[in-house]
């Protein structure tokens, strides 16, 4: 047993360090994020003795690599100095990998508020840009510098644990049974503890702080794209189809496909609409509600956006269907609910579905979609190009006078729409158009000179102003212009700043500014109706009073205020139908949470399951996943 215990030393010394560490980041994260989120000391304490054991067990796959290795490798390898010395590299790599991944963390639970997540996962698609932003908003250079101290110092204080093996005199089938016991324990370890197997606070946060971050990474690139019946509440898709076709027919519409499974409506127009204005979409990277007077923000960051609400169809009960742009477009673009994990915006299938832009091509518009960034990123460009919508990317707005890793400043993305906008005016057809900005992102960076803005440095609140001085500049102007009496504008955010809060989802993190600007055709007025991001098309549409046809999740929140009003959401991983002030949560492993949300105090209660708003939950997300992969969102 002693020469078994040398032999896995080095192992055991990672192990010890790793555990160490672990436990030092948990501390840390509920120290810095713990409060805010009201995690008890108790439950803090919980969830450090949690962590320890999905550390060791989370151990079992890290240190396999190790073991495999101490007992496979030749005796006389072992024993050698270039087999010690190889030992040392690799225990010096391997803990510097673990100190800088430390730091990642942190920076990423400070963002996120969570572990590594599906976030996370999906940004290793597009390391140009996310590696370009890591590096300009994060001290990568001293945290490299640091880890590599540590990690140094570390591998040269534990020297003679990591010496220990080459001493052992043992054949190799004498060291199998260590190899065959990690094995075993891999095994039970797969089967039986899934990542959050112990996780089991009503704290959102607390359980973030319990799990594993490289165990929860692995769950996320596993389960990026799954099986909705698999691992979600479902019911018998007729049963889901017929509940939701029910909830919709509130909205109005006359069903016209229900044979072929399909939920496509028919729309009469009305004659007391405002007919066939272009229509331009501006959906703002990152705005939350939270910065705006006009959406009661003490200090407002955005007074271009509160004084354009004063002119508009205000929506002031407005929420965003995710986290990520890509959930708010898909919302915007298509009127699709958040179905878990992946948008359609990266599914494979999405050419050719049902959009916004697809009904108003076949009103006679030309469709078009303008982002300020490379258009690869979250596959926008392939998205809108197979959709039937004209793609201007950053590749097509030359001498910027500012630019980052994200793209282009809204200033130049504004510019640029307006030059277009003025050739599709001279053509005679009118237009629909969706802009993406992008200033509002760290590093949060800008051009010289903007009023309140600085260039470098500013957070946040930099942004946000920034995009609001921007899109108010791009309004003025934008009147200056023969087509704009003509338009209606709609403003939104694609998502809010950040998710933070207890619950899984954090309802105030997702309130989002919704204004409809037409000067010379909507009188201004608040409408406190709740509604999400996928009413925005069919609203629009009623608004203009035009005929048409689509399978659209949304409705037409002003010509049915009080109808099957809903708000659809996405977390990570959770997905959500709220209602009347509840909220049902449909989660991984057909779990499922009911709450009761108090806005005025932003609390949660938990309740009993509610099967009516249980049901409504399954319907919209089990018939949207059913739609999608059958090619019937078409």
């Amino acid at each position: 047993m002693r020469k078994f215990s040398e032999l896995w030393r080095p192992a055991a010394a990672f192990a010890i360090l790793y555990l160490c560490l672990s436990l030092l980041l948990r501390i840390v994260l509920w120290w810095q994020f713990g409060h805010e989120a009201d995690v008890s000391v108790g439950n803090a304490a919980a969830a450090l003795l949690i962590g320890v054991v999905n550390d060791a067990v989370e151990l079992v796959y890290v240190l396999l690599p190790f073991t495999a290795y101490l007992v496979l490798a030749p005796r006389r390898w072992l024993s050698s100095k270039y087999g010690t010395l190889f030992l040392f590299i690799v225990f010096g790599a391997v803990c510097f990998g673990y100190f800088y991944l430390t730091a990642v963390e942190y920076y990423f639970f400070e963002e996120f508020d969570a572990r590594l997540n599906l976030v996370a996962f999906d940004y290793l698609m597009y390391p140009t840009e996310v590696i370009g932003d890591i590096r300009d908003a994060y001290p990568v250079g001293t945290v490299m510098a640091i880890a590599l101290v540590l990690a140094a110092t570390s591998t040269y204080m534990l020297r003679r644990w990591l010496s220990a093996a080459r001493h052992v005199d043992l054949s190799l089938k004498e060291r199998a049974p260590l190899l065959v016991v990690h094995a075993v324990l891999l095994v039970l370890a797969i089967a039986f503890v899934p990542t959050g197997l112990l996780a089991r606070f009503d704290n959102r946060v607390t359980n973030e702080i319990a799990i594993n971050g490289i165990s929860s990474f692995f769950q996320a690139a596993r389960t990026s794209e799954i099986d909705y019946y698999a691992y979600y509440r479902s019911e018998t898709p007729q049963v889901a189809f017929q509940r939701l076709t029910q909830e919709l027919q509130k909205g109005g519409g006359e069903f016209i496909d229900l044979d072929q499974g399909r939920l496509t409506r028919r729309f009469a127009g009305s004659a007391n609409g405002l007919g066939k204005l272009n229509v331009i979409v501006v959906s703002e990277e990152s705005l939350g509600a939270e910065f705006s007077g006009a959406y009661g923000a003490e200090k407002t960051d955005t007074p271009e956006l509160d004084a354009l609400s004063q002119h508009s169809l205000m929506f002031a009960n407005a929420y965003a269907s995710g986290t990520r742009t890509v959930r708010g477009l898909e919302a915007i673009t298509a009127s699709f609910p958040p179905i878990p994990s992946v948008s359609i915006l990266r599914r494979p299938g999405n050419e050719n579905i049902a959009t916004w832009g697809s009904v108003m091509h076949g009103l006679g518009y030309h469709t078009s979609f303008l982002y300020g960034g490379y258009g690869y990123f979250d596959n926008m460009n392939y998205f809108y190009g197979n959709n039937g919508f004209e793609v201007i990317d950053r590749t097509q707005i030359p001498n910027p006078v500012f630019a980052n890793i994200w793209g282009v400043s809204d200033e130049d993305l504004f510019h640029k729409a307006l030059d277009y906008f003025d050739q599709r005016h001279a053509t005679g057809q009118p237009f629909f158009s969706i802009i993406m900005t992008t200033s509002n992102h760290k590093p949060f960076t800008f051009r010289d000179g903007v009023p309140g803005v600085p260039p470098k440095g500013g957070g946040r609140h930099a942004g946000v102003r920034y995009a609001d001085f921007a899109l108010g500049k791009f309004v003025k102007e934008a009147a200056t212009h023969p087509w704009f009496d003509n338009t209606l504008f709609v403003l939104v955010a694609d998502h809010g700043a950040r998710v933070y809060g207890k619950t899984n989802i954090p309802l105030r993190t997702y309130t989002i500014p919704l204004l409809m600007y037409a000067p010379k055709h909507i009188e201004p007025r608040r409408i406190e109706t709740l509604m999400g991001q996928i009413d925005i098309a069919p609203t629009v549409l009623g608004l203009l009073g035009v005929p048409y046809e689509a399978p659209f999740f949304g409705q037409d929140v002003i010509a049915h205020p009080e109808a099957a009003r809903v708000a659809l959401f996405n977390h990570n991983h959770d997905v959500a139908v709220y209602r009347d002030g509840k909220l049902a949560v449909l989660e991984l492993n057909k779990k499922l949470e009911t709450l009761h949300y108090d806005a005025a105090t932003d609390s949660y209660t938990t309740e009993p399951e509610d099967p009516e708003l249980t049901g409504l939950a399954i319907a919209y997300y089990q018939t949207a996943y059913d739609l999608f992969k059958q090619r019937k969102y078409r």
